[in-house]
């Protein structure tokens, strides 16, 4: 379909199930498709595998399935200042497979170009590599579950650990200006895992600020190739993850 335009955000995210994998854009508190995520939370949908750099801030974006309790596992590089999502993790209420950033983006772009694995040097010699990360804990602190060690190769005298690419059910992603055909535009550091994480997604929806006819093909950032479903949501501000003020 050429023009890929959806009526509402809840339309867009209405055929995301219970159990699905989500890819989702954003990086703290820039380029969050909090827009999606507020009409997922409204559908109710759970045991959800997210996969993003971080799950969101308390009480914004990803934060707020947590929340609801709507995740089940999270693959992404870090926790951040997200106490709840801390507290599921070391309480045994949640699955959290880290991985390194880069990584990460490549996992999810290489998922979207057709590669199912390949060999990076990051990690290697650490449990990313070899294995033992703690994955889930117990309600009384022990380890439940933790990573699997991974295949390690030698190139030209140096280690590689292998990582397997992703492929989400679905992605969820913000732009600055997208057209009906899909192709979007980022807005500076916006940019951030939203590529990726829609090469991801078998089925991809991008929340745009602007909706315009034609974009100039030296400007897109992401073809629409990669997009099936736009919904414009107007301009969204970006808040302030962390605030710090002097007493004085």
């Amino acid at each position: 379909m050429l023009d890929k335009t959806i009526s509402s955000a809840d339309a867009a995210v209405a055929d995301i199930p219970d159990g699905a994998s989500i890819a989702v854009g954003g990086f703290g508190l820039v380029g969050i498709p909090s827009v999606l995520i507020a009409a997922l939370r409204e559908l109710g949908s759970g045991d959800l595998t997210i996969i993003s750099n971080n799950c969101g801030t308390d009480g914004f974006g990803l934060g707020t399935l947590l929340e609801d309790r709507r995740i089940s596992r999270t693959i992404g590089s870090y926790i951040g200042s997200n106490k709840e999502y801390a507290r599921q993790y070391l309480a045994g209420e949640l699955s959290v497979e880290f991985t390194p950033q880069g990584t990460l983006a490549e996992r999810m772009r290489a998922g979207g170009a057709g590669i199912p694995a390949f060999y990076t040097t990051a990690g290697v010699g650490t449990q990313v590599a070899e294995g033992g990360l703690p994955v889930r804990y117990n309600a009384d602190g022990t380890v439940a579950e933790t990573s699997k060690p991974k295949e390690t190769r030698e190139f030209g005298g140096q280690l590689y650990v292998l990582e397997e690419s992703i492929r989400a059910d679905f992605a969820l992603v913000h732009a600055h200006k997208g057209d009906r055909y899909g192709n979007l535009v980022f807005n500076k550091t916006a940019m951030n895992f939203n590529p990726d994480a829609a090469m991801s997604g078998k089925t991809t929806i991008a929340q745009v600020e602007h909706l315009v006819d034609s974009i100039d093909p030296n400007e897109v950032d992401l073809p629409g190739i990669h997009v099936d479903r736009v919904v414009v949501v107007g301009p969204q501000e970006t808040g302030i993850e962390n605030r710090t003020v002097s007493d004085k």
